[in-house]
């Protein structure tokens, strides 16, 4: 039985980066999924992997990020990227969060850059992260998806075991520890289809 929802936050509640980051590669004239094939290269220790850890600022991120793209041969923005990680709310996710609210603990578990305290004071974006009973944050606790840590880290929060979750992320490689630990996973690529896994997986309506 399903006792906890945890959700990714960029690209499954808010619209996914990855559309900002090729509108970005598409006016500098950079070949289709350059910014995801850089962050490809060394993936747990590269300067992306770092800032989510907390472990560079941004100014930090921005020279190393820069000049492992040179390494590759690409010339690149850094603050354009980080641009790029700005979002917009899905409704359709957000009105599924206040069903799901009244029936069953809610998890965020995000890899961010700076903590959400930090930066959402207000807005709607501000009232979606109070529908949280727990907010995880690589910035703030030192770890990142897809370390199993993290997923670790959320059903403590929350007491409940892996295998009373379901996890929906849009990305992959953060769902396959998650499914390992045993938790239910959801990949995120179009919002009403993951709706309707996630409807099955609760056994009740969230329309």
């Amino acid at each position: 039985m399903i006792k906890a929802v945890l959700f990714d936050f960029g690209g499954v509640i808010l619209t996914s980066p990855f559309d900002a980051f090729a509108l970005y590669e598409n006016e500098a004239g950079l070949p289709p999924d350059t910014v995801r094939f850089i962050n490809t290269q060394n993936p747990d220790g590269n300067a992306w992997a770092l800032m989510e850890r907390n472990e560079v600022d941004e100014a930090g991120f921005c020279e190393l990020f820069e000049a492992e793209a040179l390494a590759l041969g690409i010339e690149i923005s850094a603050r354009r990227v980080l641009d790029c990680l700005q979002g917009e709310l899905r409704p359709e996710m957000v009105a599924a969060l206040r069903i799901i609210k009244t029936r069953l603990p809610l998890a965020l578990l995000t890899n961010n850059t700076v903590s959400m305290s930090k930066t959402h004071h207000g807005g709607e974006q501000a009232e979606v992260l109070a529908l949280f009973d727990l907010v995880v944050e690589s910035s703030v606790v030192g770890v990142r998806k897809p370390e199993p840590e993290f997923y670790e880290i959320a059903c403590r929060g929350l007491g409940v075991l892996p295998e009373e979750c379901v996890f929906l992320d849009d990305l992959g490689v953060n769902l396959k520890p998650a499914r390992a630990m045993g938790m239910t996973t959801i990949k995120v690529t179009d919002p009403a289809s993951a709706l309707k896994e996630l409807t099955t997986a609760l056994n009740f309506s969230l329309q």
